[in-house]
């Protein structure tokens, strides 16, 4: 008999009877033992006789005889169960002899148990298949029995005890092991601390570039070298008609511009535009570093992401588990930190270059973008990108704000000359020259607009001791003539001097091939691979070895190529891979791809290095084929290359000019920041009529673009135009040029005096003097309190916004009687409004401070109009306000005021409670009613009930709700809908609200 087929099955309900037979019934204190019972103390057999060997034997037999009862093959021949039943009884009488306890059988399982009575049995002296019968019905019988076990009361506490040892024992274990194993956060914090030390060291410096300097001088800390450029929002579109758009955001503390290093303060997510050498990278740096150490432990995490590197040979980007992938510490990161950074809302994403990556992936980069915004909210991302690489708003999907580094102003190029040569040792007297030759040369300041041109020029003027370039083509010429001829004097080598042309040669196939292929990094193989297949036509640099040798040389001697991994290469900027390039594309007559990618990005810089090169008919060529081509992109295209062309046919430039003609006005704020890119060539072409309302601000907005001094006189034609964004443009301009010319010819003489002008620093507000009339400025938190009262003491003004300028009064408005709006922002020390009694103020805004005595400044503001109160704001109240005073907007959403006195002020047309105003009783309402004329109101939700059944409002046409997460009771709105059947009913959510 195949023993597979034997399968005995016992009905618990006959075998249960049969089994209780072989053990004693629980008498007192049978069981109830604080330790484990063995089996034999339950058996009744030997000496307690209760169950005698025929006994037993008849139960073996009944045993046997249910077994067989099973459908299907007989298991045993007839006449085989006597020989089966007496060998069971034998076997089931073991059980006396055991000596296990009853939870260590039960622990064991009825297969080993039965396994453990079969060793304490004699042999069965049975067949082949009646031995076999009888080992699956003694398994299936103590299968029974261990079961009968777990029910008895014995049984219980034993089991408990043993339980009980056993999980004492694996704690103990697992403490053990634990001892051994560091606690996961305890990894995570270990290593976050290692990992900020590493982003210190490794992107807190900067190199001087393309100077010679002592071993260890270098480098130089990137706090020094930083310097801290503003940004300016682009423009957002709106859901109306098509293209239209709204004028940037106002920015705090003044509108429209931010220093870049603060624009994730104001915005979680933020795509920045600049162009090449503006300064993105070193900006990602400074970030970088200053999170990594200046913020608290627990604090936010920066990730550095160069998509340059992440993707040289088309690899996929990166999930948060590789983002040190192109770090040092690439996997040495406790496993899925990254993630528990990122779930924690703790990250710093720094995603540099996006332009950077060929065009035909960048649509894969903003959904692995998307996929990690959504994977991983609450976040901070900074994405940058060249101007023109993405489309706008490529990421207003994500609520990305989009803003452009503006490039350096007048304060920025001479905060930046003087660092460079403190760093390089080079003297005041060549600064001095540097910064006097940049004041009078305004070919040259144009040129000093980003960081890099600004070190180029810095490190040709100490070279040449004073004789500059006067043009970009001749500066990177200059530049790149001083790179392939500096010596590594730390180095002391000896090798064969080698001309500057047959290394340009070697260089420019790298940086095409480059080009070509929308990359900015290639591997030191395919570079050597390169070198070597030009080296045979190139002779005279086969003084220098085979291609390896050459490309060292290049690595460590020009310092125009480095190596940012050790099996990577790439150009030290992109500016030299695009120069070289639109080299070697004039070498090989390749003019035609180049105008076929007219509409590539990638390859703008390129072409307009090409025509600045090229011999007259090749810039003809280029220059007539980006015509012929007829895309706005191609025309602004061939006109930003007429600055380069220094020999050009007279009828080519005007075709070049009439075909931009037709992109006057820009059709949106992207095209006119576009068109001022192309340089001050472009003022020639714009109208001479202010008074054209519809396009002003897009004239205005394309010269400031062009950051040429020439600019200021097409810019002073509209201070008298009176369109308000036209002179809001014009007010946030005026740093990014010689702030005396541009106080002067400009902001002096608007007319009415410019409102909102944001001064950044002590020699800003210095510049300021002989206005129209009283200006309205908003004042940086650098200028300090001893220059404004200095300004103060000369100027009259309208309206201020004041930071904290230290102190605890504000003395230095005493007498302001023509100051009528005034803004103070947080300020801890303030304590004493004295100053502002009387004044004739009619719009005032308070930020959070602690109870300054409000009440009497109240009392003495007789023309007061408009009252915003932040939190903090507690000694005061309604009756407060002067008499004569017509208030008409009271905001204090941010304050919980009575409003006892609020029925008095009859003028009120606005007001605005907030979300944790508590409404008292019924004289609440009553206050409230007096306001027939009152237009607007804001109430948290929980007060609209009250509000509709005790409140009469005939005047009221919007009524705002405070309702947490965005929703409002469906009863409680049909009540208030019923009761202002006039007003419009809005949902403000709470947690969205700014004040």
């Amino acid at each position: 008999m195949d023993a597979s087929v034997v399968g005995i099955r016992l009905a618990s309900g006959v075998v249960t009877p049969l089994l209780k037979k072989l053990f004693r019934g629980e008498g007192a204190g049978a069981g109830l033992v604080d330790r484990p019972v063995r089996i034999s103390s339950y058996v009744s057999l030997r000496e307690q006789r209760s169950l005698s060997r025929d006994d037993l034997r008849r139960l073996a037999g009944k045993l046997v005889e249910e077994a067989l009862r099973a459908p299907g093959e007989r298991p045993l021949p007839p006449g085989g169960e006597a020989g089966v039943a007496a060998a069971l009884a034998v076997t089931l009488h073991a059980l006396g002899d055991l000596a296990l306890e009853d939870a260590e059988a039960v622990g064991m399982g009825a297969r080993a148990f039965a396994a453990e009575l079969r060793k304490a049995a004699p042999a069965t002296g049975l067949g082949r298949d009646a031995e076999l019968f009888h080992d699956r019905l003694l398994e299936t019988t103590c299968l029974h029995i261990l079961h009968f076990f777990t029910t008895r009361s014995a049984y219980i506490p034993s089991a408990l005890v043993e339980q009980a040892r056993r999980q004492a024992e694996a704690i103990a274990k697992i403490d053990a092991l634990l001892a051994r194993i560091p606690r996961q956060d305890g990894r995570d914090a270990e290593f976050e601390a290692r990992y900020r030390e590493y982003l210190v060291k490794r992107h807190g410096t900067l190199t001087i570039f393309g100077v010679d300097l002592p071993p260890g001088s270098a480098r130089w800390p990137l706090d020094a070298a930083y310097v801290s450029l503003e940004t300016a929002p682009r423009p957002r579109r709106t859901g109306g008609e098509a293209g239209a758009e709204v004028p940037p955001r106002a920015a705090a503390p003044g509108p429209g511009s931010r220093r870049a290093e603060d624009v994730l303060a104001f915005e979680p997510c933020v795509l920045l535009r600049g162009e090449a050498g503006s300064g993105k990278t070193t900006l990602i740096q400074w970030l970088a570093v200053s999170t990594a150490r200046d913020e608290p432990e627990g604090g936010p995490v920066p990730f550095v992401l160069p998509l340059r590197n992440l993707t040289r040979y088309g690899e996929r980007l990166p999930a948060p588990e590789d983002f040190l992938v192109a770090t040092a510490l690439k996997g040495r990161a406790p496993e899925g930190w990254e993630s528990r950074v990122l779930g924690a809302g703790r990250g710093l994403v720094l995603v540099d270059g996006i332009d950077e990556i060929p065009e035909g992936e960048r649509d894969r980069a903003r959904d692995w973008l998307t996929d990690l915004l959504t994977a991983y909210p609450g976040n901070r991302w900074l994405v940058t990108s060249r101007p023109s690489a993405v489309r706008q708003d490529w990421l207003a999907a994500e609520e990305f704000a989009e803003l452009t580094l503006a490039p350096m102003n007048r304060s920025d190029v001479a905060g930046f000359v003087t660092r460079w040569h403190r760093a390089a040792e080079a003297g005041e007297h060549l600064r001095d020259q540097l910064l006097s030759s940049l004041a009078g040369k305004p070919e040259l300041a144009r040129l000093a607009t980003n960081p890099l041109l600004c070190g180029l020029i810095c490190a040709l003027h100490r070279e040449r001791h004073g004789f500059l370039p006067s043009g970009r083509k001749e500066l990177y010429t200059a530049a790149l003539s001083m790179l392939l001829h500096r010596r590594d004097r730390e180095r002391d080598l000896r090798l064969p001097d080698l001309a500057e042309e047959p290394q340009l040669q070697l260089l420019q196939r790298l940086a095409y091939w480059l080009i070509r292929n929308g990359r900015t990094q290639l591997s030191r193989k395919r570079a050597e691979e390169l070198i070597g297949g030009a080296l045979p036509a190139v002779p005279a640099a086969q003084v220098l070895g085979d291609a390896p040798a050459v490309l060292r040389h290049f690595l460590e001697r020009t310092g125009l190529l480095r190596a940012p991994t050790e099996d990577t290469l790439e150009f030290v900027h992109r500016t030299f891979q695009d120069f070289l390039g639109a080299r070697a594309a004039l070498d090989e007559g390749g003019l035609g791809e180049l105008t076929r990618h007219a509409d590539d990005d990638q390859w703008e810089d390129v072409i307009r290095m090409a025509v600045a090169q090229g011999r007259p008919h090749d810039r003809a060529a280029i220059i007539g084929d980006l015509l012929v081509r007829d895309s706005d992109r191609s025309v602004l295209l061939a006109l930003a290359s007429l600055e380069y062309a220094t020999e050009l046919d007279p009828g080519l430039r005007r075709e070049v000019r009439e075909a931009a003609r037709r992109l006057i006005p820009p059709r949106s704020d992207e095209a006119a920041y576009a068109l001022g890119r192309i340089g001050p060539l472009i003022l020639d072409l714009l109208p001479r009529d202010p008074e054209v309302h519809r396009h002003a601000r897009r004239y205005v907005i394309a010269a400031a673009e062009t950051g040429s001094e020439a600019a200021i006189g097409y810019l002073a034609e509209y201070r008298l135009h009176g369109n308000e964004q036209v002179r809001e443009t014009l007010t946030r301009l005026w740093e990014r040029f010689d702030t005396d010319h541009y106080a002067a010819e400009v902001l002096a003489r608007m007319v009415p005096p410019p409102t909102g002008l944001l001064v950044g620093s002590d020699s800003a507000l210095a510049a300021l003097k002989g206005f129209t009339g009283p200006p309205d400025l908003s004042i940086g938190p650098s200028v300090t309190r001893e220059a404004l009262t200095r300004f103060l003491a000369r100027q009259p003004v309208a309206g201020l916004r004041l930071p904290d300028v230290g102190g605890g009064d504000l003395g230095f408005l005493r007498g302001h009687t023509s100051l009528r709006r005034l803004t103070i922002g947080p300020w801890p020390a303030l304590l004493d409004l004295s100053a502002l009694y009387g004044l004739p103020l009619e719009e005032v805004a308070l930020g959070p401070g602690r109870d300054v005595p409000l009440g009497p400044a109240l009392a003495s503001w007789t023309r007061l109009r408009e009252l915003r109160l932040a939190a903090g704001h507690r000694a005061w109240s309604f009756t407060d306000f002067a008499p004569e005073a017509r208030p008409e907007l009271i905001d204090v959403a941010e304050a919980d005021p009575e409003l006892v006195g609020l029925g008095r002020l009859d003028s009120l047309r606005a007001l605005l409670l907030g979300e944790d105003w508590h409404p008292g009783g019924k004289g609440t309402w009553a206050e409230l009613s007096a306001l027939q004329g009152l237009r607007e109101l804001t109430v948290p939700a929980r007060a609209t009930d009250d509000l509709a059944a005790l409140a009469h409002l005939p005047s009221l046409r919007t009524l705002t709700v405070h309702a947490l997460g965005g929703w409002w009771d469906g009863s409680a709105r049909t009540r208030a809908a019923h009761r202002f059947p006039e007003a419009e009913l809005r949902t403000l959510a709470s947690e969205a609200y700014e004040g």
